[in-house]
């Protein structure tokens, strides 16, 4: 039987893969509980200090199964959200590593969400991008209405919510929901390339710096400010500052070890 989710460590870096591309990655019960499982994986591995997520084939994902849920007609879905999307969401932001998603086909519903759950977005040039809940009657979720104001701004955000237009990675580019786009063939291995760089990096900085920007849209500005001073007392009392400051001084490439 085909794994729903691949997973492979490589110079710092874990890979993890959507690996349904017959049904171009619908999220199901068993591929939501092996991504599940492989964040955590990649969170707790010390070995792994930047993680890049995409999907097999042609898709990145094309939301959820929806054949599979017409065989669980009675189920209700804001307890299937709270049982497998919530989890799943909140540890991609929360993980103590840079999150590549690299989008390289479709991203269409909660496939979208997952996208965009990520830290840096990349995407092919073939890759697309829809809010497709309003199409069958469905509210967006999955931290759509979390993520799409925020990164696009309100207009835009009710817009694609309520027409559930098809948008390009250009498109997408230019309204701030991705960092990047290349060429469809090119994706894999710039995401690669940025992950093995990001793997080189002061990885407890980069968790810190996702704390703070986690909490930025709850906090006042006083607020923000000292946990801004929090995280900087904890910052500079790591390894890599020590060594990022060395190495300053001492006019070379510095060393970091993610302590």
């Amino acid at each position: 039987m085909t794994e729903p989710v691949l997973y492979h460590v490589e110079a710092g870096v874990a890979t993890i893969t959507l690996n349904r591309p017959e049904v171009l990655n619908a999220l199901n019960a068993e591929l939501l509980a092996a991504l599940r499982a492989a964040v955590d994986q990649a969170a707790q591995d010390e070995g792994v200090r930047a993680v890049v997520l995409t999907g097999a084939g042609r898709g990145f994902s094309a939301g959820a199964d929806l054949g599979a849920r017409q065989g669980n007609a009675n189920a209700d879905s804001g307890d299937l959200l709270r049982a497998r999307y919530h989890p799943l969401i909140l540890a991609l932001r929360s993980m103590p590593k840079p999150v590549i998603t690299a989008v390289n086909g479709v991203a269409a519903g909660a496939g979208m969400s997952i996208a965009l759950a990520g830290d840096v977005v990349l995407a092919a040039r073939s890759a697309s991008f829809m809010q497709a809940f309003s199409k069958i009657g469905l509210v967006p979720d999955a931290g759509s209405t979390y993520f799409v104001p925020r990164l696009a701004g309100e207009l835009r955000a009710r817009a694609l919510a309520i027409l559930a237009e098809k948008l390009d990675a250009e498109e997408a580019q230019r309204i701030g929901l991705v960092w990047k786009v290349y060429e469809t063939e090119a994706l894999a291995g710039e995401a690669d390339k940025l992950a093995r760089h990001l793997a080189s990096m002061p990885t407890q900085a980069y968790a810190m710096i996702k704390e703070a920007l986690n909490a930025t849209y709850q906090n006042d500005l006083a607020a923000q400010l000292e946990l801004e001073a929090t995280l900087q007392s904890r910052a500079c009392r790591t390894e890599d500052f020590r060594e990022g400051v060395t190495a300053f001084v001492e006019k070379r490439a510095p060393k970091f070890k993610g302590r």
